[in-house]
């Protein structure tokens, strides 16, 4: 018998690149090797290779060595892999959905403001969520008059594109901003000003997208560089959220980005609190990252359809306590590979894997009678330090 198949939703530079091999950070033959383990076969494609009538699609899938097109039925759980932005896209994924496909991170692009509002209506996740509004000429007055250091960001960007640092100077305030919103550009200018009137540079840049104001967090530092974490949290094959693993990125030297496309480096987080914060207890600072995280992306996921894979942003005091700094709904991965942590990084890739087929096998017990049961029993996994799969929710959501 044909195994099922699961859909990975792609983009089309991704999608160029299948049948060469050549697929960069997104290691697809991990997908591969993790369907052929739960008697799946993966298949790839773009939404516009769904026919709309039919709901058929042109897919990718590997076959003796080579990824070869094939001609099959939209699979009934998909992964969404690929970023869009507009209506139109957001209108055709949610088609498929009411005809009956499970596509899990369906939208992965929600804005930092809405994210952000979400999370404030957790009272306990509150007290580590840094001051954030809308940016605009008010709002960035009302932050200066409130904290010496704020971060302006666009909305809807990622890996650090276009993110500006005001800070206060003996003279007035300094703007460090980006030359351009290129992802290769790490050219940065300062502007110096006195206030409170906003350069015209910083009052143009606002009109041309929609920004956020936010407050800088004092994060905990790595040889005098902020650092954070980015943690990836996702569902398994149980259904259930999971630390799949956490890894450390460090700012260049002069710089407040952390982010790995700006020139960021990655390292563990034992080693950083080794040398740098040894009467911390690692173990329990490592717990409460990750506790914090799984508290995260399980209130999202309460409040946004079809989560179950996201990368986090968190940072983290000088005395170990979590400070949220963002939410990615494509999380790259790459940055545990780049740090060392191979099994969590090949973990990143088979986890989707597993919760597809658990939906798939939900899909199948929902389409038989099932005799009433008592309602299954709550556990927490024993932690071991330093160990993948280390924390898990205990949350179900289909």
């Amino acid at each position: 018998m044909e195994s099922p198949y699961v859909g990975i939703l792609v983009n089309d530079k991704l999608h160029s690149r299948l049948p060469s091999g050549n697929t960069q950070y997104e290691a697809v033959d991990f997908y591969v090797e993790a369907a052929g383990e739960y008697g799946l076969t993966p298949c790839f494609f773009r939404i516009q290779d769904v026919k709309r009538d039919t709901f058929r699609v042109n897919a990718y899938v590997k076959e003796n060595g080579r990824f070869v097109q094939k001609h099959i039925p939209l699979p009934a759980v998909i992964h969404n892999r690929a970023i869009y932005n507009g209506s139109a896209e957001y209108n055709e994924l949610s088609s498929w959905v009411a005809g009956g496909t499970r596509l899990f991170n369906q939208w992965n692009r929600y804005g930092k403001l809405r994210v952000h509002e979400l999370l404030m209506q957790n009272p306990d996740l509150r007290p580590h969520l840094p001051g954030t509004s809308a940016a605009n000429t008010t709002n960035i007055g009302i932050m200066m008059k409130l904290y010496d250091k704020i971060i302006i960001k666009p909305d809807r960007s990622s890996i650090g594109r276009g993110v500006m640092l005001l800070q206060k100077i003996a003279s007035g305030w300094k703007l460090t901003y980006p030359v351009s919103l290129s992802v290769r550009n790490k050219k940065k200018r300062h502007l110096r000003f006195r206030g409170p009137r906003l350069p015209a540079l910083l009052v143009r840049r606002l009109k041309k997208m929609p920004y956020i104001v936010q407050q800088c967090l004092a994060l905990a530092t790595y040889r005098g560089r902020p650092f954070d974490l980015r943690v990836s949290v996702q569902r398994d094959g149980s259904g259930l959220w999971q630390v799949t693993g956490l890894v450390a990125k460090v700012a260049p030297k002069g710089s407040f980005l952390t982010n790995v496309a700006q020139g960021g480096t990655v390292h563990r987080l034992e080693d950083i609190l080794a040398e740098e914060y040894p009467l911390l207890d690692g173990q329990l600072v490592y717990a409460q990252l990750c506790d914090f995280s799984l508290r995260v992306c399980r209130y999202l996921g309460e409040q946004l359809p079809h989560l179950a894979d996201l990368g986090l942003d968190v940072g983290m005091t000088k005395d170990g306590y979590p400070l949220f700094v963002e939410c990615n709904g494509k999380d790259q991965r790459y940055s545990l590979r780049e740090a060392g942590l191979l099994d969590e990084w090949k973990a990143s890739f088979f986890n989707p894997i597993a919760y597809s087929k658990y939906l798939l096998d939900s899909c199948v017990k929902e389409q038989i009678p099932q005799k009433p049961s008592m309602p299954p029993t709550r556990h927490h996994r024993q932690w071991k330090w330093g160990t993948k799969s280390n924390f898990q929710g205990s949350d179900v959501m289909l």
